[in-house]
This record gives C-alpha cells, structure tokens and sequence, in this order.
C-alpha cells in the first residue's frame, strides 16, 4: 500500500528528519477507522485522522529516555484507504495488510477503530510464532462469546484472539466482566491473567509482567482502560480505570522482560469536538510504545 509524505504522516516528520532514519528499524503506522460493531457511543471511524493530527505537536524529546526517539526507526504511515464493510472483510483486511508488512520486516503499530480489529491483526503474527502473548490494557475483559449476536464484537475480541493456537493474554485495568463471561475465564486461568483496576493501589509491576518474560508480545491498548476522568473520548467511559505512569511503567517493563514486542495497536478513540487532550494523549501513548520498543537501551538522565 502507499504511504503519505512524512509531513503529513504520523509525527510531521520533514523531508530531512526523515531521510536521517534511513537505514533504521522499519515502523508503518495503520490508519484503520473501523466502526461497525460499537455498542455505546459512536466516532471510531474518526480516531486514527486525530491521532495522526495530535502527533504533529508531540515533543520528539523523550525526558524519559533522553533522546528523540524517532531517530532510532524509519516511520512511514500508510495514506487514507477505503475499508471493507462489514466486520469479516474489514478483519481480513487488516490481517492481509499487517502481513504485507511483516514481510518487508517493518513493525506495525495500528490506530483504530473498535478493538475488534485486534482479531484480524494478530493472525498473520499467529503464523510466525509458535506462541505469542497479548498484553491487552481495558476497561473489559472483551472475553464475550457473542454480543448483539455478532461473534466478531468489540466485545468478544479477546475471546476470538484465544481461540487461535498459541496465544495468551495478560489484561491490565479491567473493571468490567459479565456473568457469562466469568465462566469462560475461570475455564481458561492457564491462558488469561487479570489484573483488575480495583486492585490497581496494591499492583506490583514485577508480577504483572513476570509471564512476558523471554516471550514474544502483541500490545493492545483499548483507550477506555484508562480512567474516564483521563479518556472521555470512547465510546465507553468508565470510572475507576488507569492512569498515565501506570501505563508507560507497565509497558516500559513488559519491553524489558519480553524476548521481543511484535506489534501493537491503540484502539477506540472516539474525538470529540474541542477536546483535544484525549487525542494528544492517544498520540503520546503511541510515540512513548514506539519509544520503549526501539530506544529502550538509553540511559534515563
């Protein structure tokens, strides 16, 4: 597929800032508007094009890893395409296009969309790894066999990731599970771990991430596990959720104690008019996973 100028690609990058990565780690950004199962409020369609706007004003220092972290990959973001409709083809869709760009070996970070485009996302990564686990952040379990009797809901997404071979998950910041869905996962305690946001004063990093350790990780961060007071723009704000350093301090260790992440996607923004802030923070989680990912190995200050 065809990528846009660097200028109006993820970050704003210049011709020359661009032309200083070449030769760098490959990185694509998948705009994917996907909305065709929300349940609560509406707007998905709209979230990449915003995350991709908010970028242009993040600060390309990184206080934390002192250095501009964009200098240690080559960033290319795919131009404005036209989705399948329906929720099938849309998830074949991404499954083709993520696997076209594991086989350039560029690492592919996705801005959705509904989370049930993870379903499709990770399938082309099920093919090249014998085992691989998903370090999903969310307000739900998403463990649903079915919702409004649609087996491909952003509802039941998890749930359709664990039915292909090999994958387990490590939830971050649940608060919400239904009655049918406690079933499913009190059947399948080996494959899923949940660290729910009621515990979130007592969590310990080191045990939330010790099942990564040496594994190969997919990171899906739906953004209504962060707390409403932080993300009203999703479609299904909830109290009690995640905050900002639980995020990237969870996710800077999982990059530590992992063998490898593997790809990644943000998901369920859904913009509301003169509230920027939801966006910007759904651009700086992206350029702070990018950053941990590929400049991890330098010195904080």
């Amino acid at each position: 597929m065809n990528t846009v100028k660097p200028l109006h690609g993820f970050l704003g990058l210049t011709d020359n800032e661009f032309a200083s990565t070449l030769g760098k780690p490959g990185v694509t950004i998948v705009p994917f508007g996907l909305e065709e199962t929300v349940t609560y409020g509406r707007g998905t369609s709209r979230g990449p094009q915003a995350i991709i706007n908010a970028s242009k004003k993040v600060e390309f220092f990184d206080e934390e890893l002192w250095v501009e972290t964009f200098r240690d990959y080559n960033l290319k973001t795919l131009e404005p395409f036209t989705l399948k409709k329906g929720i099938k083809p849309a998830l074949e869709q991404i499954e083709y296009i993520v696997e076209d760009i594991l086989a350039d070996g560029r690492f592919p970070l996705i801005l959705g969309g509904e989370h049930s485009l993870t379903a499709g996302a990770i399938r082309p990564f099920i093919k090249r790894y014998s085992e691989i686990v998903i370090l999903q952040f969310d307000a739900h379990t998403d463990l649903r066999d079915s919702y409004g009797e649609e087996c491909f809901s952003h509802a039941s997404v998890i749930r359709r990731c664990l039915e292909e071979p090999g994958v387990k998950v490590i939830s971050v910041g649940v608060r919400n599970i239904s009655a049918g869905e406690v079933d499913y996962f009190e059947s399948n305690r080996d494959r899923i771990n949940i660290h729910w946001a009621k515990d979130r004063s007592t969590w310990n990093i080191k045990n939330i991430i010790s099942p990564l350790k040496n594994k190969d990780v997919y990171i899906s961060f739906d953004l209504d596990g962060f707390d409403s007071s932080l993300m009203q723009a999703t479609g299904t704000p909830e109290p009690g959720g995640i905050f900002w350093n639980d995020a990237i301090n969870i996710i800077q260790a999982a990059n530590k104690e992992a063998n490898n992440i593997i790809g990644a996607d943000i998901v369920e923004l859904a913009p509301m008019i003169g509230l920027h802030a939801c966006d910007f923070l759904a651009a700086k989680l992206a350029y702070k996973i990018l950053g941990y990912r590929f400049s991890n190995s330098h010195l904080s200050f």
